[in-house]
This record gives C-alpha cells, structure tokens and sequence, in this order.
C-alpha cells in the first residue's frame, strides 16, 4: 500500500489553531490514523502501510458531508445520543473550521485523500455548492462502511405536482430533463439508492433568522403570486428526523420531511405580521402567472418511523394561531 498525503488540519489541528486546554473535546483526541509522518512539505503524511497505523473508527463515528446550519443540528443531536463517539466533518473550505472545532466537529477538506470509512455517514451539502452533485454523492458514498447509515437530505422537490394539490411519498417524480434542478436532485438521490443508502427529501427549511419569510422580508416585493402553497420544516425537526433514519439503519428507502401544514405564500408573511416578532414590514406578492404549489403530507414516514416534529407548524413556532 502507497502513502496517503492530507493537508496538515485533517482530524488533528495546525499548532496555531487552538489550544488543547481550551476545548474538552480534543484533551485525548482520537486520531483516524495512528501512525503520521512529517515530509519536507507543510502537508500531513499518513501511512497507510504500518500496522500502526490502523483504523480507529468507532462504532458510533458520524460523517457528516456539508456541515452548515442543518449538519450542524445533526451533529448536536446524534452526540446526545452517542456521548462517546467522534463527528467529522468534510467541507469545501477552511473558512469555518474553528467554528467546527468549538462545536466538537472534527473538520477536514474534501481535496483531502484518505481511504477511511465510517459506520455513519450523512450528506447535507446543497448541489449548488458543485458542478457535480451525483459525483459528490458517490465521494460521500463511497466513505461509507456499509454498517450503520447512509443519509442524503434531499428536496422535496422533484415530486410532480404544481397544482397546489396533495402530495405524498407515493407521489411520482418529475421525469428527466424538466430541469436543471430536479435533474440534478434525482440524479444524486440514484446514486444514493444504488450505494443502499436512504434519501430524505425535506420541505422548506427554516428558523426565526432563515427561510422563505426571512428572504421575503428582506426584499420587501416580491414578484411571485400569493396563493402558490408551499410547505416547512424546521431545521430542528429536519435534523431530528435525520438522525432518526440514520439510527433504524434502513436501506434503500425514501423519507418526506415536512410539517403536515402546508400554507400558501401570503398565509406565511400574514403570520409573521401577526407575531410582532420582526421589525421588518412585509409589502407584498405582485406574481400572478407562475406556477402554483403541492401540500405535502409525510404521515407514511411518521408512522414507521416513530417520528413526530417539534414544530408541528409554523405558526406554532411563532407562537401565533393560523
């Protein structure tokens, strides 16, 4: 077996990035290779040849592929589940490894070469992010031990129905070349199913500070019709129902994250008005001719899954009657 080279903040941290005392979680860190030796180069050799170097994954230990808002929420929640394990985190960039590291997150870059695997391994990276959304979900895939889970959280919307009318897990897909879009999701999610993965498709994300009311706000106008019916989930309930997958270790199936309480575009900013919690003034929908929405219904997934929101709607997260 060759050498495997990382760049220098893969699992264990530059010098100058942060002191051990200062965080509980890297006192005793847990290397995913025991053996490194340091080259004439600023980057991090790892052998792969010495039997010292072996593996030391636990049973537990979390992938998490895109570590934003929503990774970040799964990370949370499947450490109050598995105190003991160790979380790591593949990002694009370095930007955000501090934030990573204080929050118990191992981070390292995706260009970082490494042929670990992990019991449980979830992608929550938006295909905006990539040229190569499918192929980023085989990288992810391919990481994968084939023990615990595979999760990709995808959308909700490749389900074919823009009538505002009802939608379910059973709903077909929209086929192939209708757009980039939903091309780009169903591509990912065949990917997913062909590794024995499982697939979340998640309704509109959202919190008090991000989401659909917190963009509309910030424009003020809008230029899309008021009636389209959309549907939420908050980042909470979308993790919660993540680590949920991950845990059944199913396979090859397909999940719908949602709220069950799907409202048209005006209904949302009528509740954000009523709550008093926004400083900001919501003027108006002006759109009369795009297309309209579905209302989701995820009671299949509920009932196998044991799984039930915090938030079971928006308006109960504003603490305001619909």
């Amino acid at each position: 077996m060759g050498t495997i080279s990382c760049v220098s903040n893969f699992i264990f941290l530059s010098k100058n990035s942060i002191s051990s005392s200062s965080l509980p979680f890297f006192k005793k860190p847990i290397p995913i290779f025991q053996s490194f030796n340091f080259s004439s180069s600023s980057s991090l050799q790892v052998s792969a040849s010495s039997t010292s170097g072996k593996a030391m994954v636990g049973e537990n230990d979390l992938l998490i592929v895109g570590p934003g808002v929503l990774g970040r929420l799964v990370a949370e929640k499947w450490r109050e589940e598995h105190p003991g394990c160790q979380i790591y985190g593949q990002t694009v960039t370095t930007d955000h490894h501090n934030e990573l590291i204080s929050l118990g997150i191992n981070p390292f870059l995706k260009e970082t070469k490494t042929d670990q695997k992990f019991p449980y391994v979830i992608f929550c990276a938006p295909p905006s992010k990539t040229p190569d959304y499918a192929g980023d979900i085989r990288l992810a895939a391919l990481s994968w031990n084939g023990e615990g889970s595979f999760v990709f959280t995808s959308s909700s919307a490749p389900y074919d129905c823009n009538d505002n009318g009802p939608c379910d897990e059973d709903t077909p897909t929209v086929p192939i070349g209708r757009s980039p879009r939903t091309d780009a999701l169903l591509k990912a999610e065949k990917v997913v199913l062909e590794f024995d993965g499982c697939v979340v498709r998640l309704a509109g994300l959202y919190k008090m500070d991000r989401g659909a009311h917190s963009y509309w706000l910030h424009k003020g106008t809008v230029d899309a019709r008021p009636d389209h019916i959309l549907n939420l989930i908050h980042y909470e309930d979308a993790a919660s129902l993540s680590v949920t997958i991950l845990k059944k270790k199913l396979r090859g199936r397909i999940f719908l994250g949602c709220d069950n309480h799907p409202l048209s575009r005006q209904e949302v900013m009528d509740l954000v008005d009523k709550s008093g919690k926004f400083d900001k003034k919501f003027q108006g929908f002006t759109g009369t001719s795009d297309p309209l929405g579905k209302k989701l219904n995820n009671s299949n997934t509920r009932k196998e899954l044991g799984w039930e929101p915090k938030y079971p709607s928006f308006a109960h997260f504003l603490g305001v009657s619909e």
